[in-house]
């Protein structure tokens, strides 16, 4: 839950508290501070209107008689509202607490705090009209709210019909046990005070709570570290906003230096921050001050530092953490430094508990049956290795060994999906037959790998993908064009024009040969139609659609019967970074620099599906092998599942210290791996919603993902010209998903990626940029070579 200051139950309704199932304390000190009460316009004293108990606002009568006020003098006013207020509430040790904080404003505060008729703005009880006006005054005190931007505060001096004011309660009744609903609290007032906190002493405060996490206990320190990142951030942006440029100045260059390397990125985009105007214009830091950063703590460090703050009255931290924090309590043992590194890292911190508990069908969809004839070479085949496999229908349905429904797969029609054509089912029958000839891949039966290299790519190749059955290539390029090649001796034929194709008789065996036309037949075609960078491309499953994404924002759908743009999807406003294909097909996905994701059907001209929620460019996306769900990388560091059915955001995976650019999903559909800059691969359980595994030994940007057809192996691709070979079998056996990993996500990663590590692959001057398994799992890479 959100942490929330306690607030003392005499004066309002109680929000819900971090410390759920303890009853709210009276606070020892609601967080007081020296900065002076924001001024009042004179009339508001008169102009506001008191809600009364029935909510008709009434107005209230004229104040006692008096020299006309001025600011100092409303100052002074307010202040001695507040003590009365908290003097008739039995608050007697907050109200000692904030005279003796009041002293610093001038000595003569104490008296007039202690006088009965309080400097004749409060009347003696039995002086209707005074009372009256002290009320209106009290009214126009707890109805001030601070509203927050980056730290300026806006007053709310008299309380309109908006906000939600103290009710005209008879003196007598006061404090008698009332609880009244939505209204600011007198903490709420005193936070509002001191927004604008002396710049001066901001350093102090940071420095302050430094030295006390860094000599709290070692279980704490861990867990308490995680607050240096954001507070230095917000606590920079407030002085920024308020233009207190050389403070600002020399906070970042004093404590800059401190965060997690992981975070360099962010403060160099921070550091460029130096006056409240370029605020305005920058995505990155309007995210991070509107979006609450998460933390997760155990109970007995929050209360640590809550106790701190509220001693050491640094109510400037409280109201950060407070207003721009959520902080995600959990019951139990503090996290250990190697548990909290492994989750933290993103945009906004970790993700909350509640965003990963929400049912996730990961189960494969049961497949159409097909009698695969298999002739005397398959037979053979398969008795060498045992029992014949017949249903090895597609790359993504492959581990779904039993005909029978699987009991984690979404029902059969929860998404409408393309109906099987001949075509379709005659190539599976034939993926049927290759798997049979599949090599069972494992440690001691790695894969061949096959790399296709892209010599005097001068126009720089930005986007691969391989057809499902390895019969063609696509390459992006820097310079718009999409180019495909034929893979097989087979060459790439366009149909014949409509003149001719009327020449043809329709009813011969061989009419989809015949419609093809032997005078285009090339290796290469060539595709013309973005005006910008290629960034991504996809295969449709049955090989007649090619989808390509560009830096002109639009996602263009070619067919490859005759190789030219059929639809040109308009969404995106700015560069859409990757596109995808479902796995059935119809449905495609796309990602951009606007943040969101869209999905979209290749007969529709406007997107399905708006998937917004990423802080940060969509970078790639992957469907998962059931078609109910996509998966989205992004900038902002995190990975986010989405359910296609509703649109709902139902896993969001935290732990990358860079942008994430690769995802694959196992062919089973229970795992999810990630590729970022960081050069980790990480290795999620989708039903669980945790992270079970991280794979070392890359030192760039991991840019190609993929599983081998039966799931034994997984692939990473990089930036630092090698291919790596994991053992995914051993990496998934005896996971930690227990009742208590789920619900505290305490994950303890084994330091094994040298075990699970099978073979490294350097090629000579060739980033990897796309990985494929073949259906009989040979593995193909492409990258296009540098000769940096």
């Amino acid at each position: 839950m959100a942490a929330l200051a306690e607030e003392p139950a005499e004066v309002a309704a109680v929000k819900p508290d971090p410390e759920a199932g303890t009853s709210p304390q009276p606070p020892a000190a609601p967080p007081a501070a020296t900065a002076a009460a924001p001024t009042a316009p004179p009339a508001a004293a008169a102009e506001g209107e008191v809600t009364g108990g029935g909510g008709d606002p009434t107005p209230p009568k004229p104040a006692a008689p008096g020299p006309a006020a001025s600011p100092s003098a409303l100052d002074r006013q307010t202040l001695v509202a507040v003590l009365q207020f908290l003097r008739r509430s039995n608050l007697r040790e907050s109200e000692e607490i904030l005279r003796r904080e009041a002293r610093l404003l001038g000595d003569d505060l104490g008296a007039a705090a202690l006088s009965p008729t309080a400097a004749g703005l409060l009347g003696a009880p039995g002086s209707d009209a005074d009372s009256a006006g002290g009320e209106a005054l009290l009214s126009r005190v707890t109805a001030a709210t601070a509203i927050a931007i980056g730290g300026s505060v806006a007053t709310a001096a008299s309380s309109s019909p908006g906000v939600a004011a103290v009710p005209a309660v008879p003196p007598g009744k006061v404090g008698g046990g009332v609880v009244v609903e939505d209204q600011p609290d007198v903490s709420a007032v005193l936070s509002a005070y001191n927004q604008q906190g002396d710049p001066t002493l901001y350093e102090e405060y940071y420095s302050g709570l430094k030295h006390f996490i860094e000599c709290s206990l070692d279980c704490h320190r861990a867990e308490l570290s995680q607050l240096f990142y954001p507070l230095f951030v917000h606590m920079y942006l407030e002085l920024v906003y308020n233009q207190h440029e050389s403070e600002a100045k020399s906070f970042f260059e004093r404590f800059h230096g401190d965060q997690e390397c992981y975070y360099q990125d962010d403060l160099r985009v921070l550091s460029s921050l130096t006056k409240k105007e370029h605020m305005k214009g920058n995505e990155t830091m309007l995210d991070f001050r509107t979006s609450k950063f998460v933390l997760r703590i155990s109970r007995d460090s929050y209360q640590l530092l809550k106790r701190h703050l509220q001693e050491k009255q640094n109510n400037q931290i409280w109201n950060i953490v407070q207003e721009h924090l959520y902080i995600d309590i959990f019951d139990g043992m503090p996290r250990s430094k190697q548990q909290i590194d492994a989750m933290v890292g993103s945009l906004a911190g970790e993700a909350k508990r509640e965003a990963n508990k929400a049912k996730v069908f990961f189960g494969l969809l049961k497949e159409p049956e097909f009698d695969v004839p298999l002739d005397d070479e398959d037979e053979e085949g398969e008795n060498e290795e045992g029992k014949p496999k017949k249903k090895k229908p597609k790359k993504d349905s492959v581990g779904s060994k039993s005909k029978k429904q699987d009991p984690n797969a979404p029902p059969q029609n929860r998404i409408p999906l393309p109906e099987l054509k001949d075509s379709d089912k005659l190539d599976k029958v034939m993926n049927m037959k290759e798997a049979a000839r599949r090599v069972r891949l494992g440690p001691e039966c790695l894969p061949s790998i096959c790399f296709y290299t892209f010599l005097n790519a001068y126009q720089g190749l930005t986007a691969v993908d391989i057809t499902d059955d390895s019969s063609m290539i696509v390459g992006g390029f820097a310079d718009s064009t999409v180019r495909v090649w034929s893979v097989t001796p087979k060459k790439l034929r366009s149909v014949k024009t409509a003149a001719d194709l009327s020449l043809i008789d329709k009813e011969s065996d061989d009419v989809l040969e015949r419609i093809m036309d032997e005078k285009t037949a090339s290796e290469l075609k060539i595709l013309y139609g973005h005006s910008g960078p290629v960034y991504g491309t996809s295969f449709s499953p049955d090989r007649n659609y090619l989808l390509s994404c560009s830096e002109d924002g639009t996602v263009r759908l070619w067919s490859l019967q005759t190789f030219t743009c059929l639809v040109g999807y308009k969404g995106h406003n700015y560069p859409v970074w990757d596109t995808q294909f479902s796995p059935y097909g119809y449905y495609f996905v796309s990602g951009g620099h606007d943040r969101v994701a869209r999905l979209w059907a290749t007969d529709h001209y406007q997107p399905l599906r708006i998937f917004a929620g990423h802080l940060a460019d969509v970078t790639c996306t992957r469907f998962h092998p059931n078609s109910n769900y996509i998966a989205t990388g992004s900038a902002d560091r995190t990975v986010r599942l989405w359910d296609v059915l509703n649109g709902n955001c139902v896993r969001i995976f935290t732990g990358h210290k860079g942008p994430i650019h690769s995802l694959a999903f196992s062919p089973n559909g229970r795992f999810l791996a990630t590729g970022a800059t960081d050069g980790r691969v990480l290795l999620w359980d989708i039903g669980h919603g945790l992270m079970v595994g991280e794979l070392k030994g890359h030192t760039d940007t991991i840019y190609a993902l993929r599983f081998s057809r039966d799931g034994e192996i997984l692939a990473s691709g990089s930036m630092d010209n090698t291919v790596r070979l994991w053992d995914a079998v051993k990496a998934f056996e005896d996971l930690e998903t227990d009742d208590f990993t789920t619900a505290t996500g305490h994950i303890n990663l084994p330091e094994n990626s040298q075990e699970l590590l099978l073979g490294t692959y350097m090629t000579k001057s060739t980033p990897v940029v796309h990985l494929h398994f073949t259906r009989r799992n040979l593995l193909l890479a492409a990258g296009a070579y540098s000769s940096q």
